[in-house]
This record gives C-alpha cells, sequence and structure tokens, in this order.
C-alpha cells in the first residue's frame, strides 16, 4: 500500500500536466500557418520527441534506453529499472509564402508534446504522450466569388485553426534481449473551426463551422536486435474512420440590423479516413560513438477513396535519414557528452492538387546539452529548414524554419542512497 501511494503522488504532477496539456491543444490557435493545412484535416505533424527532432524524424529502429523513442512502441521494453523519463517540448515556426504574384511570412509558437514513460515490470515498459497529429492554420483574403445568376462577384474572407490530437498509450515488452514487441492505442481528437465573412452593398454575412472529429487507432511495433550495434525495427498504424460532426452558426446584417439565420445548428458531417500506415526502419552504432539511423513509411492512401473539391489524395512515401555523435557519455568533460545530430526527410506527399503532389523536404541538426552525471536528463535543441509545394498554377511554395526545445529529462525512483 504504502508502495502504491508513492508511486501515484509521483504521477499527479505528471497526469496534471497533461491535463494542461490536453485543454492547450484542443484550445490552440493552430501550430501552422501554412496554406496547405486547408485540406482535409489540415498539416499531418512530423516532429517528435526528444533527439528525434534533430534527427530527420527518425526512430522506428532506433534502439534507445535513455529517453523516449516515441516511433515505436516497442522501444518502451528497454527502460531501465528505477528509471521515469518525462519529455515537455515546445516549437516555434517561421514560414515564407510565394506564389507568381505575391509573398508572405508568418510565425507561430506554441507546445510541441508532453510525454513520460516508466518501467512496469522486468522487461515490460510503459508510456502515455500527447502530440498534435494535424495542424490546421490558414487565412485567406479577398476571395472572389460569382453570385449565383448574375454576372457580380463579390470578395470573401475565409480563415481556418484547430487541429487533432493524439494521446497514445504505450506498451513495450522483451520476448527475449534482443527481440522486442509493442502496442500503441491512440486516441485522436480535436476540430477544425472555419469562418467566411462577406460584405455586399449593406448587407453583412458571417458563416461559422465546427467540425469535431474522434476516433480510436491500434498500432504495432516490433524490434530486433541483429548484433550488439544493428538494430531493425518496423511498426503498422491500422487503418481507422474518424466520426465527425459540424456545428454551423450563420450570422447576416441587414442595415445595421443583426439577423441570426442559424444559431449553432448541428449537423452530420463525412466521416474521415486514416490510411494503413506500414513504418520499416534500423540503426547502427559505429566505434560506439556515431548512429546512423534511417526510416522508410508508406501510407496507403489511394485504399482511402477520399478526395477534395480540387484534389486526390495518394499513397505516401517517406523516406528519412539521421545521424547523432556523442564521444564519451561518461566523459568528465562536458563538451565530450553533448550531442550532436543532423538528418534529412524527403516526403512525396499525400494529396494531388490538379495532378501535382504536395511533396516536400527536410534538413534537420540539433545539439543535446546533459544536464548533471547522475541521470540521462538532456535538453535537445533541434532546428529544421523544410520546403514544400511549387510556383504553378494556383500552388503555393512554402520554405519554413523550425526551432524545437525539449525537456528530456529522467527522474531515479526508488534507488537506495549510499552514504559513507
Amino acid at each position: 500500500m504504502q508502495f502504491m501511494m508513492k508511486t501515484m503522488t509521483r504521477f499527479l504532477p505528471i497526469i496534471g500536466l497533461l491535463l494542461i496539456q490536453t485543454m492547450a491543444f484542443s484550445q490552440s490557435e493552430g501550430l501552422t500557418s501554412s496554406p496547405y493545412s486547408l485540406y482535409g484535416l489540415g498539416i499531418i505533424n512530423q516532429t517528435s520527441i526528444g533527439k528525434s527532432n534533430g534527427m530527420g524524424y527518425t526512430g522506428i529502429g532506433l534502439r534507445s534506453d535513455t529517453d523516449i523513442n516515441n516511433l515505436n512502441p516497442s522501444n518502451y521494453a528497454l527502460i531501465p529499472q528505477n528509471s521515469f523519463f518525462y519529455d515537455i517540448g515546445v516549437v516555434g515556426e517561421f514560414n515564407n509564402y510565394s506564389n507568381k504574384g505575391d509573398s508572405e511570412s508568418k510565425n507561430t509558437l506554441n507546445f510541441s508534446n508532453l510525454a513520460f514513460a516508466f518501467r512496469v515490470a522486468n522487461r515490460l515498459g510503459a508510456g502515455i504522450s500527447l502530440v498534435p497529429y494535424s495542424d490546421v492554420g490558414y487565412s485567406i483574403l479577398g476571395l472572389v466569388t460569382n453570385i449565383e445568376g448574375s454576372n457580380e462577384t463579390f470578395e470573401s474572407n475565409v480563415s481556418g485553426l484547430g487541429g487533432l490530437n493524439d494521446l497514445s498509450v504505450n506498451l513495450g515488452y522483451g520476448l527475449s534481449d534482443s527481440f522486442r514487441l509493442g502496442v500503441k492505442a491512440s486516441l485522436l481528437f480535436g476540430n477544425i473551426k472555419e469562418s467566411e465573412a462577406f460584405v455586399i452593398s449593406n448587407s453583412y454575412f458571417e458563416l461559422n463551422e465546427t467540425t469535431n472529429y474522434s476516433g480510436l487507432r491500434m498500432g504495432f511495433g516490433m524490434q530486433l536486435d541483429i548484433t550488439d550495434n544493428v538494430t531493425f525495427g518496423s511498426t503498422v498504424q491500422l487503418p481507422v474512420t474518424l466520426k465527425g460532426n459540424l456545428t454551423r452558426s450563420v450570422y447576416k446584417t441587414l442595415d445595421n440590423m443583426e439577423v441570426v439565420v442559424e444559431d449553432e445548428e448541428e449537423d452530420d458531417v463525412s466521416d474521415f479516413k486514416l490510411p494503413l500506415k506500414l513504418g520499416f526502419g534500423f540503426s547502427t552504432k559505429i566505434k560506439n560513438q556515431l548512429t546512423v539511423s534511417a526510416d522508410y513509411k508508406r501510407n496507403f492512401w489511394d485504399a482511402t477513396n477520399q478526395s477534395e473539391n480540387i484534389g486526390t489524395y495518394r499513397d505516401q512515401d517517406i523516406y528519412a535519414m539521421g545521424l547523432e555523435y556523442l564521444k564519451d557519455p561518461k566523459g568528465f568533460k562536458y563538451w565530450n557528452r553533448m550531442r550532436f545530430r543532423a538528418g534529412f526527410n524527403y516526403d512525396n506527399g499525400y494529396l494531388a492538387l490538379n495532378d501535382n503532389k504536395i511533396d516536400g523536404y527536410t534538413v534537420t541538426a540539433g545539439i543535446g546539452f546533459p544536464v548533471g552525471f547522475a541521470t540521462n536528463s538532456v535538453i535537445n535543441l533541434s532546428y529544421a529548414y523544410g520546403s514544400k509545394g511549387q510556383i504553378q498554377n494556383i500552388l503555393v511554395k512554402e520554405n519554413y524554419h523550425t526551432l524545437t526545445l525539449n525537456f528530456s529529462l529522467e527522474d531515479l525512483w526508488f534507488r537506495k542512497r549510499v552514504i559513507d
């Protein structure tokens, strides 16, 4: 009983942070300002937890027992006894958009993740994480529309905010010292708020719509240590249909008199299908100082049979590679214990507009600053430069800079102090 009380006492602050973070994500003003977040559920998030952000977002085959690897649930089996890992992140993004006639810059700042992990029993580890699954944050000014039945047009302003969150429970179990299996249960939830407003003569019209989505997704993972320095991993996330419902409010003003056309009317909205996702990765250590990690992911969007007004969903391939150099994790000199990282990520896109897929690439770099000698606590600072889309027809070229700060901390539980 005393052990359980101590454990619950440790968990209460983390559960509180998780609830606060959940509310923060739910009420977020958006983690992106990309015009491509107009489509579907928005921009699918690629940033991860801890050191992965500096290593090209790789980690499926990355074996690690010093931090949280959120990209493969089987890795939770390696959490050391009496260790409790936290990871709290914040992300800032600076975006520049350009088309044939204009360019624009925007920036955003918000929390990026909250996660913790711990050992449950021998060879069994568990963890909970909360990360954004998709982000919506767009604004279109001066959209010209024809008035039906006439040659006249009007201009409107359209904006969207929100996105979906991914609240996951992970379990990893080691069948042997070299083979691990994992399971992941993800609750996807959130809403997308869209508004449109325009003025015709002395009349003002405003339409507000909020679409809520939710669904439970299952995933599995494995890792196999081929040798002491080479690890292979794979993951699968099952397809899921997210249930949606829409709330609509319409207001109109005629000669400065407000008229409520519809007030918080609920309506059905088409469910959104997420595809089967497969991932494969490996990592290797060279001379115990350089770690090389590579991932390949395939997302089967074709099978969902979904389309947008001006686009269709296509199968997606993601290629990623990352490096980490650590001279000596137990070195006396601070410089020798620092982690230096780099990576590259290419995504051929999952949405085709006018038969042009929206592909993009990201180059990453990162530094891990160790905190003390006694724990595996590290402050991870990661930078990414990426480009997406192209200047062609209605398409927009997007260049972005992302800065991510993760406090990847370890707390030591129930270890006896030795006093000489």
